[in-house]
């Protein structure tokens, strides 16, 4: 799993950028406001998602965290693909879509190329909940990985408090990162395993 890029942009178009890794010139689909956020010549760095395909493997870039973890909630939407979801984010930020989606503003969201009304129907039934924590001032930290949250749940099932789970993940973490190892690289079930090895219950 590829999940960043630091390299020297040598192509920017509306909807890709080609970033020099190593010498290498990786294709990285991004949004109209990451293309505008970047210069020829200059070094950036990206957090990105690969999709595999049968036929294409395909990388998609965001300036933030929170963009490309939103990037990926909004694909467990049925019906929702890759292209859509980068449509979405081009169409708004993290926090502009978790308003929307809280405050069921449909028309804000089938404004969207590829959308439409019923899916932008759907986008709201099947993500009001899961995506409030974006949006709002009051927010204390940024919206954590997706396996983290399903970690965190895991564990909390299993009779961790919140605070014990945090601790947890983060001793795992840590023990991770002495190994070399990037936690995004590892299965649920893996991580959870690991964690509870090296985790506590108060």
């Amino acid at each position: 799993m590829i999940s960043t890029l630091t390299g020297v942009v040598r192509f920017i178009g509306l909807d890709k950028a080609v970033i020099d890794v190593g010498g290498v010139g990786l294709s990285v689909s991004i949004t109209g406001p990451t293309s505008s956020a970047l210069n020829l010549g200059v070094q950036a760095h990206l957090f990105t998602s690969l999709v595999v395909r049968e036929d294409s493997l395909t990388l998609f870039g965001f300036l933030d965290e929170e963009s490309r973890s939103t990037f990926e909630l909004v694909q467990t939407v049925s019906g929702i693909g890759p292209k859509v979801a980068l449509a979405i984010l081009g169409a708004h930020t993290p926090d502009s879509l978790a308003r929307a989606i809280a405050q069921e503003d449909i028309k804000s969201i089938e404004k969207v190329p590829g959308i439409g009304k019923k899916g932008a129907q759907r986008l709201v039934l099947e993500l009001k909940g899961k995506i409030s924590d974006f949006g709002g001032g009051e927010r204390i930290q940024s919206h954590q990985p997706m396996w983290r949250e399903q970690l965190t749940s895991a564990l909390v099932s299993l009779g961790f408090t919140a605070k014990d789970s945090d601790a947890s993940i983060s001793a795992m973490m840590s023990t991770l990162s002495e190994d070399g190892v990037d936690a995004s690289e590892l299965e649920v079930s893996e991580l959870l395993k690991r964690t509870l090895q090296t985790g506590r219950r108060s």
